[in-house]
């Protein structure tokens, strides 16, 4: 087990900087963090007997295309909160959280129809059209900026669909449809859509011995761990590891599909990301794809390795397919029927990626609370309705208190309040504010959502 006592070099940039109850597991080849042990002492400048606050932890879930209006409601709070249809698999976390309704994105309006409704939901940036990619920093990267240091990833940026290229009849490039990440204003950052590299990265997990079990690899300090701390983080302990075996055994055979996928890629002549699923290498069931990417997410922020992700789990103009819901049509032909029972189905699907990652979160135990209760999760969406190509709305859910800064058990309206009462920048000052970073404008708002 590697002892922090002994060496900065173990800590990360940030963990010389301040205290923590992180440690490490070190194996050939690997590194896995571990989560929050209450028999840990801190380490660290911290005063003896001095409590530790788990750390806060943002991330923005996106679905391209529009949702199911007519089913998107909720009304009442708390326990009794009552939920429409879409939203219906939240039911066990309605007191933790929030339906936001009646924001926009302002730059999203008078600019056409897809690539100028995405590429700055998180942003609020106006995009330039043409060959020169121009937009803006997006929130979760200013929190990376601010707070990365802390954390061995500054971010986590993963998608579920492979970007594409080229230029959509609004003269918007197709990347601004596909990365709703931004480093700068004119770099996406690069999105990482295959579970096993992920899982690499999560890991740091590299060399000859890549293919072999990272548990058996640590299984030693595992084991010397154990003896030395309570029963309770014993059992913690255990239920983690055996969560980390449980998402190795179905990434694995993954990694064989992406040597494949670029193997055929190579024969063809022609990028990989330009292939088809799965002839790619990616999962061909996309619901397993979503739940390990949520898994993945909820480990990174578990272990403290990160505190600040994106999950793209279908982009704008998405071409994925449902079988399994009796949809014939790909996502965005389905998006242009979106009142139907099809489509309803569609964004059932999309909301319980957020219900399972936010219930996975608030498995984890975490100081006198759960992962869930120190980190807020944000699904959004680029449109209102996919048939009108209607974004003078967004659908908009929080799950999570954000180390109870953030009241939970909602339903906030701002659909009357006035447009300069109801932008999305707002929310996003808001919740900087809260994780620390206090800035004058973000976007195109200068001020905080009233009420949040």
């Amino acid at each position: 087990m590697s002892d922090p006592s002994s060496t900065g070099q173990d800590l990360g940039r940030g963990r010389r900087r301040g205290a923590t109850r992180r440690m490490f597991l070190r194996g050939a080849g690997v590194s896995m963090a571990l989560p929050w042990l209450e028999s840990v002492p801190a380490w660290g400048r911290t005063p003896a007997g001095a409590a530790v606050a788990p750390p806060k932890r943002f991330a923005a879930l996106f679905m391209g295309c529009g949702v199911n209006p007519e089913n998107w409601w909720a009304k009442g709070s708390g326990a009794t909160m009552e939920l429409g249809r879409c939203l219906e698999s939240l039911a066990p976390l309605r007191s933790k959280i929030n339906v936001v309704n009646g924001l926009f994105n302002k730059h999203a309006l008078g600019v056409g129809i897809h690539p100028g409704q995405t590429g700055n939901i998180l942003s609020g940036a106006a995009l330039q059209r043409g060959a020169e990619l121009k937009g803006g920093i997006s929130v979760d990267q200013m929190l990376a900026m601010h707070l990365g240091e802390e954390t061995d990833q500054p971010s986590m940026v993963l998608g579920c669909e492979q970007p594409i290229t080229g230029y959509h009849e609004t003269n918007f490039s197709m990347a601004y449809s596909s990365h709703i990440s931004w480093q700068s204003a004119t770099s996406p950052v690069p999105m990482e859509v295959y579970p096993s590299l992920a899982f690499d990265a999560l890991f740091d997990n590299r060399g000859s011995k890549r293919n072999r079990s990272i548990l058996d690899r640590v299984r030693e300090e595992a084991a010397g761990l154990e003896r030395k701390v309570s029963a309770a983080d014993r059992a913690k302990l255990d239920e983690y590891l055996t969560s980390v075996r449980e998402v190795e055994r179905r990434v694995v055979p993954m990694r064989k599909d992406k040597a494949a996928g670029d193997a055929r890629a190579e024969g063809a002549g022609r990028p990989t990301l330009t292939m088809p699923r799965p002839a790619n290498g990616l999962p061909e069931d996309i619901r397993e794809h979503m739940k390990l990417m949520c898994d993945l997410l909820a480990l990174g922020f578990q272990t403290d390795r990160t505190r600040i992700a994106t999950l793209l789990l279908c982009r704008d103009i998405s071409g994925l397919f449902y079988p399994f819901l009796s949809v014939s049509s790909a996502h965005h032909g389905a998006s242009h029927d979106d009142h139907s029972e099809g489509y309803l189905r569609v964004t059932q699907l999309y909301v319980g990626q957020l219900a399972y990652l936010a219930s996975r979160l608030e498995a984890m135990r975490e100081g006198t609370g759960t992962v869930l209760d120190n980190t807020c999760l944000m699904f959004t969406n680029s449109m209102w309705s996919g048939s009108k190509h209607d974004a003078s709305k967004v659908p908009l859910v929080l799950a999570g208190g954000l180390g109870g800064t953030l009241q939970t058990g909602r339903v906030l309206d701002y659909a009357t309040k006035g447009d300069d009462h109801r932008k999305l920048c707002s929310l996003y000052l808001g919740l900087m504010d809260r994780m620390g970073v206090k800035l004058e404008r973000f976007g195109d708002a200068d001020s905080r959502l009233e009420g949040l």
